[in-house]
């Protein structure tokens, strides 16, 4: 079957997913309709926020469904109408069977790893944080189980030791987009072979679970690379932190962007403070010193080092208790 005649429901909320509807739209795939989540009032106004696959669909002038329960009647009903052939899913919520076995060729997700290792919520943050040096884009079958479906392709990519969260993502979503049309493409044609992921020793891989505050917290008694690792796996978004200590009372907290590390035997504490005042701040690890180039003081805008030691005299700070 012709892979453009498909009859495509798309399933997407983030940026990750407009990137991959925007190409399927731009190269002629039939995307019968887009699924995104109900807008939400959000920030300190309270202002309707629409997910950004909803804007996208808006733009590209296509049929919008944004149901409160997946298993709700209406929804369903309308879905059936769509005859669909085939479901893409990136980044949405977890779909009950009746969706994801509803188009004839069943539904496929987008996962941003190389499944599979770091199954769950964030995956580019984890791959980052825990110093690997590859990653990818994985496409699969969904069933009953999260990101555990049949394999269908897979792309990788390096880690670049100046990336980020932010960068990888970038790449990654663009890489993507690709993988997506190339999957579809392999499905109307019906000539692939998928890659089970049973019987595979749970023990063995990384997971990937949503990040919370508490896991961006620095504890500067690790090694300097996995504190560097830490902070581009949080960067820029929602960012590693640490409190600041005085005289042994914790007097605030400041959030570290962009670091560099060197490796040394010292003598200090880790957390203690090393600064000319003017250029550089370094903070004690447990294996050398990391140097930080980025930071935000809490209720303070994000600064070069230099910028923020301009006004920050030190005494008796420390990063940690």
């Amino acid at each position: 079957m012709d892979a453009k005649s498909l009859r495509i429901v798309f399933m997407g909320t983030p940026e990750f997913a407009s990137t991959s509807l925007k190409r399927l739209v731009a190269e002629g795939y039939n995307i019968v309709a887009v699924v995104t989540t109900p807008d939400k009032p959000a920030g300190r106004g309270q202002k309707v926020h629409e997910s950004d696959v909803k804007c996208t669909a808006r733009e590209l002038g296509l049929p919008i469904l944004q149901p409160e329960k997946l298993r709700d009647e209406a929804f369903l009903t309308a879905l059936k109408e769509l005859n669909p052939d085939l479901g893409i899913v990136i980044a949405f919520r977890m779909l009950p069977e009746v969706v994801w076995a509803m188009p004839r060729l069943g539904t496929f997700n987008l996962h941003a790893s190389l499944l599979p290792q770091y199954r769950g919520a964030a995956p580019i943050n984890w791959a980052i944080i825990n110093g690997e040096k590859e990653t990818g884009v994985t496409t699969f079958l969904l069933n009953h189980e999260i990101d555990k479906g049949a394999i269908i392709e897979q792309e990788k990519t390096a880690i670049l030791p100046e990336d980020n969260i932010g960068t990888l993502y970038d790449r990654l979503m663009e890489i993507g987009s690709h993988l997506v049309t190339r999957t579809v493409d392999k499905l109307a044609e019906g000539n692939y072979t998928t890659i089970e992921q049973m019987h595979i020793d749970e023990a063995t891989l990384k997971p990937a679970p949503k990040i919370f505050k508490e896991d961006g917290r620095i504890d500067w008694s690790r090694n300097a690379e996995d504190i560097h690792n830490l902070v581009r796996g949080l960067s820029p978004y929602p960012a590693a932190w640490t409190p600041i200590y005085k005289d042994g009372t914790e007097s605030g907290s400041a959030k570290v962007f962009s670091t560099r590390f060197e490796l040394c035997n010292h003598n200090a504490v880790p957390g203690t403070l090393k600064t000319d005042g003017r250029t550089h701040l370094a903070v004690a690890a447990a294996d050398g010193w990391v140097y930080i180039e980025e930071m935000q003081m809490a209720g303070k805008r994000r600064m070069a080092i230099k910028d923020v030691l301009l006004g920050w005299r030190l005494s008796n700070e420390v990063f940690q208790e």
